[in-house]
């Protein structure tokens, strides 16, 4: 049962065009969760402007190619393609070339992800499955578990339980 997630494709948020791209050589064996650890956004506009801002800052003070995560998640289930399906990332370093990123935008050490939010991804990991980007075997971890951060915050990082096994 493939559901159809909804992307708002880069074009529709105004993404800069990205400096370069890598494909990843194999569809992706783990799937990485993030926070952005920013304020959180809901709607349309809220949320692409936060995404200008990611893109900008990801490009300029961190010297990145384009937008660090393959995905990013609004609070209301809103999916945003950030490298998208395919190409290596920048979101964990040491673990890009076989990884999925996908950020959900806001701060989980404090807020609890929303149910929409959780139930995009799920459906994202779905589709990426069916469409052969991601492995049926996935491993999916929170950003904490490969490198020294909080990320993805302890309210999202416990609510991981529920993205596994979604294939």
């Amino acid at each position: 049962m493939d559901q159809k997630v909804n992307i708002v494709s880069r074009v529709q948020w105004g993404a800069a065009a990205p400096r370069k791209k890598e494909t990843l050589k194999d569809c992706a064996q783990r799937v990485v969760i993030h926070h952005t650890a920013l304020p959180k956004c809901t709607g349309m506009k809220e949320c692409v402007d936060r995404l200008v801002s990611i893109q900008r800052a990801h490009m300029t003070e961190r010297r990145f190619d384009d937008i660090g995560y393959n995905f990013l998640v609004g609070g209301d289930g809103t999916v945003y393609e950030g490298r998208g399906w395919g190409v290596v990332g920048a979101h964990t370093k040491g673990h890009n070339h076989d990884s999925l990123g996908i950020a959900f935008m806001g701060n989980y050490n404090s807020d609890a992800p929303s149910t929409e939010a959780l139930s995009a991804v799920k459906q994202l990991l779905q589709s990426g499955v069916s469409q052969g980007f991601l492995q049926p075997e996935f491993v999916l971890f929170g950003h904490r578990d490969l490198g020294s951060t909080q990320c993805p915050g302890d309210k999202l990082y416990a609510a991981l339980p529920q993205l596994r096994g979604t294939a």
